[in-house]
């Protein structure tokens, strides 16, 4: 059987809250699964992922 590897893993956290932003952003950041500030969440490293962290690189950042 082919051995399965883990998945690439990145940290994300939050640095800046997201009120007074577009509505989209704050979804945004809340679809990584932040919730405050200074919350950090393991996500998995994928092109979807990194496109949301694009989309709001003033309020989270890749930790690590």
């Amino acid at each position: 059987m082919a051995k399965k590897s883990k998945p690439a893993m990145m940290k994300v956290r939050q640095i800046r809250s997201g009120v007074g932003f577009p509505r989209g952003m704050r979804e945004t950041v809340k679809a990584l699964g932040l919730r405050r500030i200074r919350h950090t969440v393991e996500c998995v490293d994928t092109r979807e992922t990194r496109g949301m962290v694009a989309k709001v690189p003033h309020l989270v950042e890749v930790v690590e």
